[in-house]
């Protein structure tokens, strides 16, 4: 492995687990919680679907809690923290942190009570927390006058706002008006993910790799997420031609993207190719997506399950990772256990997609999928919590909240 991924971590005693350091910046509590909520969901809602009582139905229920709860927790870690580099300014930490990862926890266990009452107070609780996030954004943002990033809170916003036309669809009982709103809810998450991946692979490859040098796409990137956005509003106006373009406009981008940043490079670095296919598979989703769009696929499960599973999930192992090293101030390099969890979240999202085959092994697919993912993000939590509610290695927490009360 290149010397450049090897980061000398100080010799130190273990420190002990500190509330300061688990609220320090967003990727702390909400990687942890959303990778638990990515295993825990998974495991009820197939080897124990009974015990979803709630006022979603079963289904409804998974379909949300794999976008609006453990992707979108994901995301808004990464979005609070990545914006405290870009901005030097730290959206939420402490006690306000704290209220955010308190408001995703009320909406998680509100989901699954019966009632009408403990749907909206989940329901109330979850569009607070993308509102809580969007302004903690903005206000850093737009604060630091950081004009790349101006869409950002928007975005997060446009999140929530797909979530409860989701919620309201789902009280209505309307099944037409659900699918296309939680398409909403996806193809925003895929903006965000384009956006932010598009950024942070090639740094993080050009860093690692000594004498790499590959394309940052920033024109096809613009063009790449107007075309995101033209098939959000495709969508929404039920424009199938337009919403099926863009979406195969802003695929075909991210295969070619991948292509120039040179994927046979980085193969030895599992940091990396993690990311890589990803990506890759988030373009190969959106492909399918366009697909669908035109009607020419029947089952609306297959976008959904390809930009979902094998785009955003396998794209957050490898985030949760590698982000969460380097803000922990760790050596930047995998061990087993991590490259294990990589293999099982890949072999997660193909089982997944084998089991959507009308075939006698599509049960058993299903299964094998789902044990392999909770084992996957099982492994993550195991490598990664006593890392995530210490102190970062290289130096102390106050250097971090003086940052966060600028």
């Amino acid at each position: 492995m290149s010397e450049l991924l090897r980061i000398a971590e100080p010799a130190r005693a273990q420190t002990s687990p500190q509330w300061q350091a688990f609220l320090e910046l967003g990727f702390r509590p909400l990687y942890l919680a959303g990778c638990l909520w990515a295993a825990v969901s998974i495991a009820l809602w197939v080897c124990a679907p009974q015990l979803l009582t709630g006022a979603l139905p079963g289904v409804l229920w998974h379909a949300h809690e794999m976008l609006w709860a453990f992707i979108a927790a994901i995301a808004v870690g990464f979005l609070l923290t990545a914006t405290s580099n870009w901005t030097g300014i730290n959206p939420l930490s402490g006690t306000a942190l704290g209220i955010l990862l308190a408001l995703w926890s009320i909406a998680r266990i509100g989901y699954l009570v019966p009632g009408a009452i403990a749907f909206w107070v989940a329901a109330c609780s979850e569009l607070a927390f993308f509102a809580w996030a969007a302004a903690a954004l903005g206000r850093a943002i737009y604060g630091a006058r950081s004009r790349r990033n101006y869409g950002l809170p928007l975005l997060v916003l446009g999140l929530g706002v797909a979530d409860a036309l989701y919620l309201l669809a789902a009280r209505q009982g309307d099944h037409a008006l659900l699918l296309q709103r939680f398409n909403l809810g996806l193809l925003c998450m895929a903006v965000i993910a384009l956006l932010v991946a598009r950024r942070v692979i090639p740094f993080f490859a050009m860093r690692a790799v000594p004498g790499l040098t590959i394309p940052m796409h920033t024109r096809s990137g613009h063009w790449q997420i107007g075309a995101g956005l033209i098939a959000v509003l495709g969508g929404l106006l039920q424009i199938r031609s337009v919403t099926a373009g863009a979406l195969a406009a802003a695929g075909g981008l991210a295969l070619i993207q991948v292509l120039a940043w040179r994927p046979w490079a980085v193969l030895r670095v599992p940091l990396l190719w993690i990311l890589y296919a990803g990506y890759a598979a988030l373009g190969a989703g959106l492909l399918v997506a366009a697909v669908q769009a035109m009607g020419w696929i029947v089952r609306a499960a297959w976008p959904a399950h390809v930009i979902g599973t094998a785009g955003f999930s396998v794209l957050i192992i490898g985030m949760v990772t590698r982000t969460a090293l380097g803000h922990l101030g760790r050596p930047l390099e995998t061990d087993r256990a991590m490259v294990i969890s990589y293999a099982l979240v890949i072999v997660a999202a193909a089982l997944r997609l084998v089991a959507l085959l009308p075939t006698t092994i599509a049960l058993g697919a299903l299964h094998a999928s789902a044990g392999a993912w909770v084992l996957a993000f099982a492994l993550y939590l195991w490598r990664f919590f006593p890392m995530l509610i210490r102190p970062r290695a290289d130096r102390p927490v106050a250097d971090v909240a003086l940052r966060a009360s600028r």
